[in-house]
């Protein structure tokens, strides 16, 4: 038994520890943008680079069904020993990256509207944004595609592809920025193409990376998924895997949707709190995003795993793999409320040497403190709902949570303030591991 548990454990940290790696390097692409900037333009050049970029991001996140949706039933597939469905699958995800891109390059101008309209920058800015935007916006295809493959390469119990391809990416992105800013004394534009470049050069990585895979699982040739795939039309197991695939997508963006509603929420009710309630609330936010970037690892290694074993049948070894990700995930939680306890403050003072910040973050650092324990189970099932497609059990528990939050703070804000914000989010966070506590035991195991 002690060998049994041991051998599924090992695979969760050979798949977590890369995913972990792989997180952290997904805000880089921002940060090396807005670190080129602010050596070479203005307040407005440094504004357009991170509305521009949370623009992408904000995007890039709602269509993040096709990397998620991928992994599950590429590990299904896997755990099946369907050869055929997984190499169709990743030529699906190719197919629908492609069409969500060219539907964001043909209502480019309707969408960056849409998005001026949300963000409201100041009317200086704006052009600027005009000028990172047009030229980021070529980048979706390279990026949602390679968004499904990185989807498909998780599902194949591979996170060390995904990793390399990331940090290649960024060294591209790093390299490319700098000599078209400083060799061909480009502003803003040779930035956003050091981007654009960067986001094609990943794709050609992961190109490169899938063939060898393909060629090593003895795949068919994806020319002959791709001409299988048109056969929409016939009552065939490939329209019944498409309606599959469809449906898997549809849930998790609605999901995403609901996620996308809170955080939009909490970050436009900090402003209007006030410039310090919102430096503290962004500021705070930091110790969910690090403890997110450590368990969205654990969720990948539940994605993989969780998928394929359901894929295969095999069910003590996906309980037994239940089991061990949340005690990963207990063990974490332990570690990052210790660390925030006593960390907090001086986390905070590395982020902002502003002492008006510092001191109103103290009256709010005590809700820093329940996130890990508000926010691990979410993590956790998140990731093992992902790997057996069990989305709409996913997004019920985003519904549910989503609809306590705005509830929780639209009755208690008059009262608490920003203190009922970060309850409503912590609300948020508990409820959605609770609901899909509540559906695994019902309808799952």
């Amino acid at each position: 038994m002690k060998e049994r548990i041991f051998a599924l454990n090992s695979p969760i940290i050979k798949l977590a520890l890369p995913s972990i790696v792989s997180n952290i390097t997904v805000p880089l692409l921002g940060l090396v943008d807005l670190a080129i900037v602010g050596h070479i333009g203005d307040a407005r050049s440094i504004s357009a680079i991170a509305v521009g970029s949370m623009l992408f991001n904000l995007v890039y996140w709602v269509f993040g069904f096709l990397r998620m949706g991928t992994s599950g039933l590429t590990a299904q597939a896997l755990g099946a020993g369907d050869k055929q469905e997984i190499a169709m699958l990743l030529s699906r995800t190719v197919v629908m990256g492609l069409a969500v891109a060219a539907f964001m390059l043909v209502f480019q101008s309707p969408l960056l509207m849409l998005a001026m309209l949300t963000v409201s920058p100041d009317a200086d800015v704006v052009p600027l944004v005009h000028t990172y935007y047009n030229i980021c916006i070529w980048g979706a295809p390279a990026v949602l595609v390679s968004n499904g493959v990185m989807g498909w390469f998780i599902g194949m119990q591979n996170t060390r592809t995904p990793m390399f391809v990331a940090i290649f990416q960024n060294i591209t992105n790093i390299c490319a920025s700098l000599v078209l800013v400083f060799v061909f004394g480009m502003q803003l534009e040779g930035v956003a193409l050091g981007t654009l470049i960067a986001q094609y050069v990943g794709l050609f990585a992961a190109v490169c990376f899938l063939r060898k895979t393909w060629r090593k699982n003895s795949l068919q040739p994806l020319r002959e998924c791709f001409r299988k795939n048109k056969q929409l039309a016939d009552a065939s197991p490939h329209r019944s895997n498409w309606m599959t695939m469809l449906k898997v997508n549809r849930d998790i963006f609605l999901r995403t949707l609901c996620l996308v509603a809170v955080n939009l929420y909490f970050l436009s009710i900090g402003a209007r709190s006030g410039s310090l309630v919102l430096a503290v609330n962004t500021l705070l936010m930091e110790f969910y995003i690090i403890f997110s970037f450590i368990l969205d690892g654990f969720a990948f290694a539940g994605e993989a795993l969780g998928g394929k074993y359901w894929g295969a049948g095999d069910k003590p070894a996906f309980c037994q793999t239940v089991k061990n990700l949340f005690a990963w995930g207990f063990l974490m939680t332990l570690f990052f409320t210790v660390a925030y306890i006593l960390l907090g403050q001086s986390l905070v003072s590395l982020l902002t040497s502003d002492m008006a910040v510092r001191i109103a973050s103290e009256e709010y650092m005590a809700w820093t403190w329940l996130i890990p324990v508000a926010g691990v189970a979410a993590f956790v099932w998140d990731g093992l709902f992902i790997g057996i497609t069990a989305t709409r059990g996913m997004l019920l528990s985003a519904i549910v949570s989503a609809a306590i939050f705005f509830t929780v703070d639209y009755f208690l804000h008059p009262l608490w303030g920003n203190h009922a914000l970060w309850l409503s989010f912590l609300l948020f966070l508990a409820m959605r591991g609770i609901v899909q506590t509540i559906v695994y035991f019902v309808r799952i195991e």
